[in-house]
């Protein structure tokens, strides 16, 4: 019997009820009062609450209504909320008359997404410069839309008692807005006001700044007045200064030991970020989404010391209410904030490193007495073709998960020893910690367990494997081999970089990977760095790389580049003595004459394809750069160069390529040639390396039937070759698939380790 129009309409109005399961960020991003208000309005009764697997709800109501409230929740959540999975089931109606939002639940197997620190909202920035507002002027201003989060909890759930917020007790006005559902702050966890919350005080010597307005105001007349302060803020210690001055920008370098390594910017807004960088429209909502990362652009304007010889600059938006309250009617409009740290430290954190660990490098110190449970450093991304790439991933976007699309046993990735990140995986995720930075020294190993421990405790996650990078001496694989009752599984470096790409790529099966970067442990005990690989994630082949060049001093020719220039300028068989010019005239013979030696009689020299020796040579060649003070600088000033060249047509130098060796000696005895012309000499460099991975790939293809080329390593943050040989690979039709939210550099590593130690582990295939 067909339905008639007052059936349907009788069975709308008939009740039925939805059990709702809900999982990703939504903790601690105000779900549960978006939750309340839309049931609210939807006339529905129930109840939602936070368990630790994420969100549950019952709605009771008509079906009408609630499938418009399924709708919402799935279209229109809270901003910095991210619905990863959604369970929908039809459940018998309690007979419940109104709507309420029950206390948090705890269980023993968490898999609840933690949110990352949020921006400031506008709303709140409203009320923070509002005379009339209790909260006027008052740093720690937030609600459920912004804050603290991640840098700040110290258990599950995400609950006030289980944050550094717990020693404050809520005042009788924070407490009726924390417990009304229809307000903002509606159990905002960090919640505060003046009268029941933490303050700043700003430090010197002997002499005390007390009050939050009074502290702020004398720490913006210090930065116009040239001073260095040490800010705390939200994951760590910032130095800061003001960018315009350039005494201050020198005096912080030499105090920091940064001799030439770019600082990060923070600027007043949008306006001065536009006077500074050139901003295409995906760099622009770069620097207002939620991560509110530093991001590198297109210098505009010179500001003396800040980005030596660079032609980009890193910058970055206010994110926390006290920076907002830094610039308000100041003098400056763009502020150097850089870590808080002697170079390759970690950042400081906690108040008591400061009296060790600052001390020397600022002259005052603004100081907030609320604990930071987990430090973390600025997140730095760059935009290419329309997607922001990260390259750096810590604030804003840890500790927020990657979900791996099948299921992974409960792992731990140690990542590499430079930019190090480590990894832990379970059910269908893989969460990476924030950057922790190179594990050269005690304090940042600290860190890297401090980290792990917590990051374990939160996610309820005992690791039945621990996988590591092969290169014996690095303190992340002798951590890896310390632990006891744990499956060891060694992963070569290249490899982990190509899995990687393949894992956030969601890929599987056999691909065509090309792995380029400085340094990585190969299976035959010498250094690799030019790779081209065909590999899945159980095991690969290394089909082609960069012929050998033997490497004299080892790490010390990562600093002194004019070693790569004399060993690769040796192998091409060139007179050292004679050409390139610059290398006679600029390296003492002497020098020359030593390195030359060690590598003639192999006295402590090391065998490397390192696409990264590669391009300090050739920048040393062409006398753009002979002794590097950081990581990469060589490359980014050849790079620079090469960017600038404008003509469309450029021919490559001549290559060879013979069995598996691609060997570039033909192209350097050309570029000793060129070294007058810098310009021209960098840009033929660039599109020879494409042409060169272009043609290798080519060649695999023909061989293996492959079409999918993962491209990783550190040298593909150099968009300029990565611009020229994406062109060339799709032209040919190939598939290729880069890096955007995990770094193409070794701060991505672990997600690779992991992904490769998951299926050794599935398909019984461990190994050490």
């Amino acid at each position: 019997m067909p339905w008639s129009l007052d059936a349907w309409q009788l069975t709308a109005r008939m009740r039925t009820a939805f059990s709702i399961r809900i999982r990703g960020v939504v903790q601690g991003v105000g779900f549960r009062p978006f939750v309340y208000r839309l049931a609210r309005a939807h006339s529905l009764a129930g109840w939602v609450i936070n368990a630790e697997a994420g969100v549950e709800v019952h709605v009771e109501g008509t079906e009408e209504e609630l499938q418009a409230f399924i709708h919402e929740l799935e279209t229109k959540p809270p901003p910095a909320a991210q619905i990863t999975w959604l369970d929908v089931q039809v459940e018998e109606p309690e007979g419940l008359s109104e709507f309420t939002i029950r206390e948090s639940l705890r269980r023993d197997r968490p898999t609840v997404r933690i949110s990352p620190d949020l921006p400031v909202c506008n709303a709140c920035l409203a009320e923070l410069f509002d005379p009339h507002d209790r909260r006027y002027l008052y740093p720690y201003i937030n609600c459920t839309n912004c804050g603290p989060r991640y840098t700040v909890i110290l258990g599950l759930p995400y609950d006030r008692p289980f944050t550094t917020m717990n020693r404050w007790p809520l005042d009788e006005y924070c407490a009726a807005e924390y417990h009304d559902p229809a307000n903002r702050r509606f159990h905002a966890q960090p919640v505060a006001c003046p009268a029941c919350g933490p303050h700043y005080e700003l430090r010197v010597d002997a002499e005390t700044v007390r009050g939050d307005h009074a502290s702020v105001r004398r720490t913006a007349e210090l930065l116009v007045a040239g001073k260095i302060v040490a800010i705390k803020g939200l994951g760590g210690y910032h130095l800061a200064c003001d960018a315009r001055n350039s005494a201050a920008v020198r005096a912080l370098r030499e105090r920091k030991y940064r001799k030439e390594k770019p600082f990060a910017l923070m600027v007043q807004n949008l306006e001065a970020a536009r006077e500074l960088v050139e901003l295409s429209s995906e760099a622009e909502q770069a620097l207002i989404a939620v991560a509110r990362p530093i991001v590198l652009a297109p210098a505009r304007a010179q500001l003396p010391g800040v980005a030596p010889d660079c032609d980009e600059l890193g910058v970055m938006l206010p994110y926390t209410p006290l920076h907002h309250l830094l610039f308000d009617g100041a003098s400056y409009d763009a502020l150097v904030m850089t870590s808080g740290n002697l170079s390759e430290e970690p950042i400081a954190s906690r108040n008591e490193e400061v009296a060790q660990r600052l001390h020397t490098l600022a002259d005052f110190f603004l100081i907030h007495n609320r604990k930071i449970q987990t430090r973390v450093d600025d997140s730095v991304v760059r935009t290419f073709e329309g997607r922001e790439r990260t390259l750096r991933r810590s604030r804003g976007f840890a500790p927020f998960p990657i979900d791996l699309g099948i299921p992974v046993e409960q792992i731990l990735a140690c990542g590499g020893e430079l930019k190090n990140v480590f990894c832990l995986t379970k059910d269908h995720y893989a969460v990476l910690s924030q950057h922790i930075g190179d594990l050269e020294n005690l304090e940042t190993l600290r860190s890297f367990e401090e980290t792990l421990d917590h990051m374990k405790r939160f996610f309820r996650i005992s690791p039945v494997a621990v996988a590591y990078d092969l290169h014996p001496r690095y303190l992340s694989t002798r951590l890896a081999l310390s632990m006891e009752g744990i499956e060891k599984i060694g992963v070569q470096h290249h490899h982990a970089h190509i899995a990687s790409c393949m894992a956030e790529n969601r890929l599987d099966g056999k691909v065509i990977g090309v792995a380029l970067d400085g340094t990585g442990y190969g299976t035959d005990g010498k250094i690799w760095g030019g790779e081209f690989l065909v590999c899945d994630y159980a095991d690969f082949e290394r089909r082609f790389h960069f012929r050998y060049v033997p490497l004299a001093g080892g790490d010390t020719a990562v600093r002194q580049v004019w070693r790569s220039a004399l060993a690769y300028l040796l192998d091409a068989g060139c007179d050292t003595g004679r050409v390139p010019n610059v290398l006679a005239e600029r390296v003492p013979a002497k020098a020359r004459g030593v390195v030359e030696k060690m590598i003639a009689r192999r006295i402590n020299t090391v065998d490397t394809s390192s696409c990264g020796r590669l391009f300090d040579a050739v920048a040393a060649i062409l006398g753009i750069r002979l002794e590097a003070n950081y990581e990469g600088q060589a490359a980014m000033e050849l790079e620079a160069l090469a960017d600038s060249f404008v003509a469309r047509d450029i021919e490559p130098y001549p290559f060879d390529v013979t069995g598996g060796e691609i060997d570039f000696r033909e192209t350097i005895r050309h570029l000793a040639k060129d070294f007058e012309n810098t310009t021209l000499a960098s840009a033929r460099f660039h599109e020879t390396l494409a042409r060169v991975i272009f043609e290798i790939c080519g060649r695999i293809q023909t061989s293996d039937g492959l079409n999918r080329v993962c491209l990783s390593g550190g040298v593909f943050q150099n968009f300029t070759l990565l611009r020229s040989t994406v062109d060339l690979l799709r032209r040919a039709g190939f598939e290729v698939f880069l890096h955007a939210r995990v770094p193409p550099n070794d701060g991505g590593l672990c997600l690779g380790q992991a992904a490769i130690a998951n299926r050794r582990l599935q398909s019984g295939l461990c190994r050490q």
